[in-house]
């Protein structure tokens, strides 16, 4: 675990599906935003349960945990779903812990018991973030700006590939589609006083998150096949 920036720390796990021929995307990236008044932990991922990788994230999250007066775990997007619930389960005795997330998160639980406070697209999201709405018809992804770090976070719908910011938008999709009804549900982002990017794939942006949200919606949409 680093710390990228002031209260900005950032892990990696491996993918626990996704393999592509270039190797991209077999890393995916958390992170964990000391916040006022929580630590915010951004689509966890934790290694495999048991390695030394594990022991060090885990131990580090130990000790921003205990430093915070709430813990609230994020998830932009279902898929991300993934360690949320095992570290709400391992910090529900020590702090207030709250899982916040879209509705169809709740079906990834192993418990059914496990509560989920769902996201509400340009609301706040928990103390910290405010979650932005993206897609027509709106997505289930919702990219969180934290506001106290000038960050953006993202789940999918952008990414860092061969080091440039680009939007993700698997295929198949026609071009009209991209630029008349997705395109423009990116843009609202544009407006926010952003300074860093947050990806789950790719490297982070530190400076200039603005004028690369810029670069990223002006350039042609990345995917795999393209």
């Amino acid at each position: 675990m680093q710390e990228i920036a002031a209260g900005i720390h950032r892990w990696t796990a491996p993918h626990p599906e996704w393999r592509t021929r270039d190797e991209w995307g077999h890393e995916v990236v958390s992170y964990a935003l000391v916040c006022a008044d929580s630590l915010a932990l951004v689509d966890p991922l934790l290694p495999p349960d048991g390695t030394p990788e594990w022991e060090e994230i885990t131990t580090r999250l130990d000790k921003l945990a205990a430093a915070a007066p709430a813990l609230e775990i994020l998830i932009t997007i279902p898929y991300h779903t993934r360690s949320a619930e095992p570290l709400y389960r391992r910090f529900r005795g020590r702090l207030p812990v709250t899982l916040w997330g879209h509705p169809a998160v709740a079906r990834r639980f192993l418990d059914a018991d496990t509560p989920l406070t769902p996201i509400v697209a340009g609301a706040r999201a928990g103390t910290a973030a405010v979650a932005c709405p993206i897609g027509k018809p709106r997505r289930y992804e919702t990219p969180l700006f934290f506001p106290e770090h000038r960050a953006l976070a993202f789940g999918d719908a952008l990414v860092t590939y061969e080091g440039a910011p680009r939007v993700w938008q698997p295929g198949p999709f026609t071009v009209a589609w991209y630029r008349d009804r997705f395109l423009p549900t990116l843009r609202p982002l544009m407006e926010l006083d952003v300074e860093r990017l947050l990806f789950t794939h790719g490297e982070p942006i530190l400076s200039g998150g603005r004028a690369a949200l810029g670069e990223a919606l002006a350039a042609a949409p990345f995917d795999l096949g393209s």
